[in-house]
């Protein structure tokens, strides 16, 4: 059974796991974080030893759970003591192969955007594990369960399609928010008027596909708004490009034959 753990990280995901492995009665025995202040922190919360020191790393606990940037993973593997326990990184696009330094590895990949500021409800949280023997695969799997609802087993080339995907589906939408938060600012409108906008959006995708919800003037072919949205942008060059080919994109979607709603 995997109750002692050491985190290594402090950012938005540690954070946010740390608290809910304490909340379910695992024991976080140690937070490394390259910035002593930063391990502090955390470690203050989850009343664990905090360290900025790879060779402090306590090497006996049952999982190391590496939650650093995508930037600065390989750099923090490769200066980690060897461990008694399994390793596993949280990095969506990043591959499992990683951690082949160490005899037992895998990926503990929670499938969500995280913030420290913002509580995430993990029941809700699609944790995607990989291993390096089926042994490790369901002890990880195991873990999982105590703190998510739905656990998936997935190779690397799948998660980073999936990963792919999420920025999609999250960041380039987040994108848009913010284009959308300019163009309103610009004219004295709050955001807030969006909201309840983005909110149905968001909801009907648990009854429909994103396709076939797909509404606006591009979907419909209505030229006259089309040409109207661009008028409007003629002073920013680059946005009107984007405005353009994503209607185009749109567009395309329909022409191959999906079914759509106004």
């Amino acid at each position: 059974m995997l109750r002692n753990i050491i985190l290594i990280g402090s950012g938005n995901l540690a954070t946010q796991l740390g608290n809910r492995l304490v909340k379910k009665g695992l024991n976080i025995r140690q937070v490394f974080s390259r910035t002593l202040a930063n391990a502090e922190e955390l470690a203050e919360q989850l009343n664990a030893y905090a360290t900025d020191d790879f060779e402090e790393i306590q090497v006996d606990a049952d999982l190391y759970i590496v939650a650093v940037t995508d930037a600065a993973l390989l750099a923090t593997i490769e200066q980690m003591p060897k461990v008694k326990g399994i390793v596993v990184h949280t990095a969506g696009s990043l591959g499992v192969d990683l951690l082949i330094r160490f005899n037992k590895y895998g990926i503990f990949y929670p499938f969500q955007t995280f913030s420290k500021e913002r509580e995430v409800d993990f029941e809700e949280v699609p944790i995607l594990i990989e291993a390096n023997k089926d042994e490790v695969s369901k002890e990880l799997e195991h873990f999982a369960r105590k703190i998510s609802g739905t656990v998936i087993a997935c190779d690397s080339n799948q998660r980073q399609q999936i990963h792919l995907a999420a920025v999609f589906a999250c960041n380039f939408s987040n994108h848009m928010y913010a284009i959308a938060d300019r163009i309103l600012k610009k004219n004295n409108v709050s955001f807030d008027v969006m909201k309840p906008l983005i909110k149905e959006t968001a909801f009907k995708t648990e009854f429909l596909s994103p396709v076939k919800a797909q509404t606006g003037p591009a979907i419909r072919g209505d030229r006259n708004v089309i040409d109207k949205h661009l008028a409007m942008l003629d002073n920013d060059d680059e946005l009107a490009v984007l405005y353009s080919k994503l209607s185009r994109r749109i567009a395309a979607f329909n022409l191959k034959g999906d079914k759509k709603v106004d």
